[in-house]
C-alpha cells in the first residue's frame, strides 16, 4: 500500500469531550499503538497524545472518536465477523466522502484511507469530526423546548434528501460509482440472496414479499446518487437550529440508482402514529413526528418527482430492513459481536416481514 499523504486540513479546535461517545466495548477495541504510529505525520496534531472512545449509536459499522486534545477525528471500520460482500465498504465510503463535500456540505470530508492489515485487520478511513445533535429515541432537550421541532426536523431531513438527489455526480467524479440500469431489480434480488444467507429460520412472509416485489417492479427512474441508508438518526442537526442539518453519516452503501429507494428506506424506519404497538416500541425515533404520507408529499413537492409508486419502495425498505436485522442478529448469535443490544433482534425479523407482507396485500400507498 502506498503511504498516505500528509493531509493539509484545518480541523475545528476542540476543548471539551462529547456526550455521544462511550468507553470502547471490550470486544471492539483497537490496536491504539498501531493507530498512533500510522497517523503520526499524516494529520494535523497527530503527533500529540491520543484518546480513543467509541460512538455507541450505530448497529453495524464501528465508529470511534480520535481525540488529540487540540483536534478530533472520526475513524470508521466494518463490523466484526463475516459481512456481506457489497456491504460495509470502507473504500467506497472514503471515495464518496473525499469528493461529495464539494457539492453537498452535509457530507463529512474523508481525510485518508488505510487497508494495511498491519495497522488493523480491516480497511478503515479517517474523516472530519462534525458537531451537533443526533435525534434517536427521545427528543433531545435542546429541541424538546421547541413546540414545532418535530415538524421542522422532518422538513430539514426531506429538504436535505432532495438536495442530495440533485447533486451533479459527474462533476465530482462519481459517475463510476454504480450501475443504475436494472438497479431496483438487483436490489430486490440482492436483498433476497442476503436473506437466504442470514436467516435462522424459514419465513414464508419473506418469500411472499420477494415474490410481490419482483412482480411489481416500477419503471426505471432517472438515476441520482443515493445514500442507501437515509434516516433520522443518520443525520446530525445544528445544536441551536432544528432547521439545519450539519452532517449525514453512514455512506458505505452510497451508489447510483433510483432516488425513491432512499425515500422508501426512510419510510421503513419512520415512526408513524398509525403504526402497530410493536413497531412504535422498536422505532429508533421519537413519537410526535409527521406521518409518512406528509413526508412523501413534502419530498414530491421539493424534488419535483412523482411518488405514485411509493408503496413499492416502502415495502422494499421494510424487506431490506428485515434482512439487515437478520444479518446483525446472526453475527450476535455466532458470537462475532458481544453487543447485548442485538439479543432481541431475532424476534424483530418475523414482525418486520409480516408488516411488509400486509402492505403488499393492501396494495395502497404507504402512510
Amino acid at each position: 500500500m502506498k503511504d498516505s499523504p500528509i493531509i493539509h486540513y484545518s480541523p475545528a479546535i476542540i476543548h471539551s469531550s462529547s456526550d455521544d461517545t462511550t468507553a470502547i466495548r471490550p470486544d471492539e477495541r483497537l490496536d491504539e499503538t498501531a493507530i498512533v504510529a500510522y497517523l503520526r505525520g499524516k494529520l494535523p496534531y497527530a503527533d500529540r497524545a491520543l484518546t480513543i472512545r467509541q460512538f455507541g449509536g450505530g448497529a453495524a459499522n464501528l465508529t470511534y472518536l480520535l481525540d488529540y486534545g487540540a483536534a478530533q477525528y472520526v475513524l470508521r471500520r466494518p463490523p466484526l465477523g463475516a459481512v456481506a460482500k457489497s456491504a460495509h465498504d470502507m473504500g467506497r465510503e472514503y471515495k464518496v466522502l473525499s469528493r461529495l463535500h464539494e457539492q453537498f456540505p452535509a457530507a463529512p470530508r474523508a481525510l485518508l484511507f488505510c487497508d494495511d492489515s498491519s495497522v488493523m485487520n480491516a480497511p478503515f478511513f479517517i474523516m472530519e469530526r462534525k458537531q451537533g445533535i443526533v435525534v434517536r429515541k427521545t427528543l433531545p432537550p435542546a429541541f424538546a423546548a421547541i413546540p414545532d421541532a418535530p415538524h421542522r426536523l422532518s422538513h430539514a431531513l426531506v429538504e436535505t434528501l432532495a438536495a442530495f438527489h440533485a447533486v451533479d455526480y459527474a462533476a465530482i467524479g462519481l459517475s463510476d460509482l454504480g450501475k443504475p440500469d436494472g438497479f431496483i431489480q438487483r436490489q430486490v434480488e440482492g436483498w433476497y440472496r442476503r436473506w437466504n444467507h442470514a436467516k435462522t429460520e424459514e419465513l414464508a412472509a419473506m418469500d411472499a414479499v420477494y415474490g410481490w416485489l419482483m412482480a411489481h417492479l416500477p419503471p426505471a427512474a432517472a438515476p441520482t446518487l443515493i445514500h442507501n441508508d437515509y434516516k433520522l438518526d443518520n443525520a446530525m442537526f445544528a445544536a441551536d437550529d432544528p432547521d439545519r442539518i450539519v452532517a449525514i453519516f453512514d455512506w458505505d452503501m452510497c451508489t447510483l440508482g433510483d432516488p425513491l429507494n432512499d425515500l422508501g428506506a426512510m419510510l421503513a424506519y419512520w415512526r408513524d402514529p398509525a403504526d402497530p404497538d410493536w413497531l412504535q416500541a422498536v422505532s429508533t425515533m421519537p413519537a410526535g413526528f409527521p406521518s409518512r404520507a406528509e413526508i412523501v408529499e413534502w419530498y414530491g413537492k421539493k424534488s419535483g418527482r412523482s411518488t405514485a409508486d411509493i408503496n413499492f419502495y416502502h415495502i422494499l425498505g421494510l424487506f431490506r430492513l428485515a434482512v439487515i436485522i437478520a444479518q446483525i442478529y446472526i453475527r450476535y448469535q455466532c458470537g462475532q459481536t458481544q453487543d447485548k443490544r442485538f439479543a432481541a433482534f431475532g424476534a424483530m425479523v418475523p414482525l418486520m416481514a409480516k408488516q411488509a407482507q400486509e402492505l403488499c396485500e393492501r396494495g395502497r400507498p404507504s402512510g
